[in-house]
């Protein structure tokens, strides 16, 4: 590339890349908009431009590399993807109504198999662990404890489980396992969160409960990007690794561990309990292994691909800007005024409104 102020070009039915430098007031603009311009390869299935893909990814059908430019030190060009990014026109009908009758099979067999009262499996395997941990604080930390290394370990052996029952029956796999324990574990943090030692109790403080509100609202607004890909998640599109660069992770590269960290301290506020403390601790202690755990699985992926991105973008939340590594574009809240981010918006102030439902459904089933 020319510079960070370059754009993509391609040559007439070629995967083969080029630049030119743009005008001084576009400089740093995200080369989505130019390469969508200039390229003439145009992949369907993946709804994607063939410019920053190898001949060999571009006829498997991969979107393993990152498609708009930048440079690094060296003068190589690369970049990660943009987050969040949903296109109407580029959506399919088909796909979504498969979607929808898809969720509704999934939670219809979740239910029978593991929640329901009496015959779902749920309960006694909550009883066996009980059985063995004594107290809820070392039950929660077990039920926790198989979710992460469920889903960490089968996060870690992705490459060679798609390599060898392909990318959507791996995530189909992935899913059975991993909805079930999460269900779990939401259900038995709500029915012990005020379990054991009472450590204090702010509840009553004025401005405490507006302090939790906001913290757990914005808590949601830093879930990973990879979360808003609805049909990759139900393996209906072909599930990818993406390299995310742009919205939440100019923040922070990791921003799901950052919006744990919000989550764990409003409800550790308001909550008090030494119960709260432990699922809150082995909670960040997940997150955090995740974030080694993530970049790992990134730099095997992309290799010096992801390298480029980690100099631009940081861990700890904001340090890669004030260290001048990241440059905030003047319209960065654009970033955030997508389809997504709208929808989560709505979505987080029901979850908030249907608190009581979810203590009660939690209740009922007793786990």
């Amino acid at each position: 590339m020319q510079g960070a102020g370059a754009t993509v070009l391609c040559k007439q039915g070629s995967l083969n890349c080029r630049s030119r430098p743009l005008q001084a007031h576009r400089s740093r603009a995200f080369a989505t908009r130019q390469t969508r311009q200039a390229c003439s390869r145009f992949d369907g299935a993946t709804h994607r431009y063939a410019c920053g893909r190898t001949l060999k990814q571009a006829a498997l059908g991969e979107s393993e590399a990152p498609l708009a430019a930048d440079t690094d030190s060296s003068g190589t060009s690369f970049q990660g993807e943009d987050a969040a990014k949903f296109e109407v026109e580029q959506q399919s009908t088909a796909k979504w109504a498969f979607f929808t009758v898809e969720l509704a099979v999934v939670l219809g067999i979740l239910y029978l198999v593991w929640v329901a009262p009496g015959s779902g499996l749920a309960e006694p395997f909550t009883r066996n662990i009980e059985s063995l941990a004594h107290n809820s604080h070392l039950s929660m930390l077990a039920i926790f404890g198989v979710f992460a290394l469920v889903h960490s370990g089968m996060a870690f052996l992705r490459p060679s489980g798609e390599q060898a029952v392909g990318a959507r029956t791996y995530r189909v796999v992935f899913a059975a396992i991993s909805l079930p324990l999460a269900l779990l574990a939401v259900v038995y943090f709500i029915n012990h969160r005020y379990d054991g030692l009472a450590l204090w109790n702010v509840r009553g403080v004025p401005g405490v409960h507006d302090l939790i509100f906001v913290l757990n609202f914005v808590s949601f607004f830093f879930l990973y990007p990879s979360t808003f890909n609805l049909l990759e998640v139900a393996a209906i599109d072909k599930p990818q690794q993406h390299l995310w660069e742009t919205g939440v992770m100019r923040i922070t590269r990791h921003p799901q561990a950052l919006g744990q960290g919000l989550w764990c301290a409003a409800h550790t506020l308001w909550i008090g309990s030494s119960f709260m403390v432990v699922t809150s601790a082995a909670l960040m202690a997940h997150h955090l292994f995740g974030c080694w755990h993530g970049d790992y699985r990134l730099r095997r992926k992309y290799g010096e691909a992801f390298e480029a991105v980690k100099a631009r973008t940081s861990t700890v939340p904001f340090q890669a800007i004030w260290e001048g590594r990241q440059q905030l574009p003047a319209d960065y809240y654009k970033e955030f005024m997508r389809l997504p981010y709208i929808t989560l918006f709505f979505v987080t102030l029901g979850a908030y409104w249907a608190h009581p439902l979810m203590q009660l459904g939690s209740y009922k089933l007793g786990w």
